[in-house]
């Protein structure tokens, strides 16, 4: 007789904050731009599980970010070499890391127009750890090449350059980026390696075997929850609510 499933115990932004946390590793500086609310909460993990360690930039958070003079001064950073991670996300991501924040079709008359590139271009050349991030894993969002190209994944040789991507982590599964493209990592609990090529237009390369992705710990959910979850109530008090059932006067308190 088969096991019955196990209950899941954790949302599915409590595994990707957890997936994204172990990519960032042990660094000093982590930024994280506008609209990022998991990213967010994974770098504030990793600071509360380093005991303060690294230096979390919520750009717009008042507590959580030193700069006074906004983009201006995370690009001066990051230049500088002062910034370990950051996150890009994009309407289109092709299989060579490229983004496209700008729009789809023909670029004079564009079927969807999107934010815009700002600073993605900069970043993705002089951030160690870009880890790119999508929560629609669909051929729609992932293509075989991008419509417009705002932020490169990769460059010529003698282009001198000191970032790039290293992941895209997905509502789907976990890709790690080597020599120019995709490899498939893990897949995260319900779903299948199939539901991920049926999902992607772009070719990827996958080891015989691909693990799933590990659930979060009871720790780092309990850390999640009771800490960091307050703290995000000041910039994403909707998302706060949403997933932990926080609001704005747990981050007063």
């Amino acid at each position: 007789m088969n096991a019955a499933p196990r209950e899941r115990n954790f949302r599915d932004e409590e595994l990707l904050a957890d997936v994204i946390e172990r990519l960032i590793g042990d660094v000093r500086h982590v930024a994280v731009g506008n609209a990022s609310p998991i990213p967010a909460t994974a770098a504030l993990l990793v600071r509360e599980r380093g005991k303060g360690r690294p230096y979390v930039s919520l750009l717009q958070s008042r507590k959580h970010n030193f700069f006074t003079d906004g983009a201006r001064e995370l690009f001066d950073c990051a230049g500088q070499g002062r910034i370990d991670v950051f996150f890009l996300s994009g309407g289109q991501i092709d299989g060579q890391g490229n983004v496209n924040l700008v729009s789809t079709g023909d670029y004079a008359h564009p079927k969807v127009r999107f934010p815009g590139s700002f600073g993605s271009a900069y970043l993705y050349y002089v951030v160690p750890k870009v880890i790119l991030f999508r929560t629609e894993h669909s051929r729609r969002t992932l293509v075989s090449r991008v419509d417009f190209i705002s932020a490169p994944g990769t460059s010529q040789a003698n282009v001198y350059r000191s970032g790039g991507p290293i992941a895209l982590v997905t509502n789907r599964c976990l890709f790690s980026f080597a020599n120019g493209r995709f490899v498939l990592t893990s897949v995260h609990p319900g779903h299948t390696i199939d539901e991920v090529v049926e999902n992607t237009g772009f070719d990827f390369e996958k080891p015989a075997t691909v693990p799933q992705t590990p659930a979060p710990s009871s720790e780092t959910l309990a850390l999640m929850r009771e800490i960091v979850a307050p703290q995000l109530a000041e910039v994403y008090p909707q998302f706060a609510m949403q997933v932990f059932g926080i609001g704005p006067a747990a981050f007063a308190r």
